[in-house]
């Protein structure tokens, strides 16, 4: 069944966003158009969207981390070190979460239905990110000062991906 993927994100061991890809979906999607409603968020769990106004790909960025870190930590105080934090759903949309042991951090965001995405983001890890980016002699190691991932092979393997899922 396909499902639609509206983002994609990468967020490295600092904290830094070095890779993001929307998907231009045949539906705009509501959380990510418009301003959360306080029924679907406390005030760090909402879509990345400010009020009224468009945000930048950067502060949407830092808006997932920060609720990903939160929900995150939050499930590992009341579940034990053992619970993992995997997905969140809300009405507009479904964040699904993936860490590498090497603490990188893949989200993305799908609609609310879809089902657990987990090992949709462990394939492009293992089979996207750790042949095209860490096999890769000329990419650096470390994306210090926000340095993305500019990797022609790794964008394309993923638009393909992510594209079959749709």
């Amino acid at each position: 069944m396909p499902i639609q993927v509206f983002s994609f994100y990468i967020f490295d061991r600092h904290t830094e966003c070095v890779y993001s890809k929307l998907w231009v979906a045949s539906r705009a999607p509501p959380a990510l158009t418009h301003a959360p409603t306080p029924s679907t968020t406390n005030g760090s769990g909402g879509p990345p969207r400010s009020r009224g106004n468009r945000t930048t790909a950067a502060d949407d960025a830092k808006l997932i981390f920060g609720t990903v870190f939160s929900l995150r930590n939050m499930a590992r105080k009341l579940g034990g070190e053992d619970d993992a934090f995997i997905s969140y759903r809300t009405a507009q949309y479904k964040l699904h979460y993936y860490e590498t042991p090497t603490n990188l951090r893949f989200v993305m965001l799908t609609e609310p239905g879809a089902l657990s995405m987990r090992n949709v983001l462990h394939q492009i890890y293992i089979n996207l990110w750790v042949e095209y980016v860490v096999k890769n002699p000329l990419a650096p190691v470390e994306h210090k000062g926000g340095d993305g991932v500019r990797n022609e092979m790794f964008e394309m393997g993923l638009d393909k991906f992510i594209r079959g899922l749709m």
